[in-house]
């Protein structure tokens, strides 16, 4: 299969999503991602880099990759706009269409990062990500 649209990616288990910084340099994330309507959304810590990075520029790049972020060998790039929504009902919108996807996945990586961060839940946000204009 190979993923030729935006929303083709949120069908694919992970998702390199690549961010830039400022003097141009690429940093790519593996991440899960879901369709939630007209764009895909992604849950993160608020305060992550590619949060600051997003807010900086707001292009990203999306390829299908595998957990360990290595691209597919078929994988298409596709050019995308992200914007961060820090509300939380929206945070929360993310979350449930990332865990109606990834099911018990979701639910077990989730109590092993509660463990890890001593049982504090971190403040997340959301990720839109929508179709680049031409």
């Amino acid at each position: 299969m190979t993923a030729t649209t935006l929303l083709d990616l949120g069908d694919e288990p992970y998702v390199l999503l690549t961010t830039f910084r400022r003097n141009g340099e690429r940093v790519g994330t593996p991440v899960w991602v879901a369709r939630d309507g007209d764009h895909l959304v992604v849950i993160t810590p608020a305060g992550t880099g590619k949060v600051k990075r997003i807010a900086a520029n707001p292009a990203v790049e999306l390829t299908p990759c595998d957990r360990r972020g290595r691209p597919k060998p078929w994988a298409t790039t596709v050019a995308g706009r992200a914007e961060v929504r820090e509300a939380a009902a929206e945070a929360e919108a993310a979350r449930e269409a990332i865990k109606a996807k990834y099911r018990w996945e979701f639910r077990i990586f989730m109590a092993i990062e509660k463990v890890a961060r001593r049982m504090k839940e971190p403040q997340r946000v959301a990720v839109w990500i929508r179709p680049s204009e031409g």
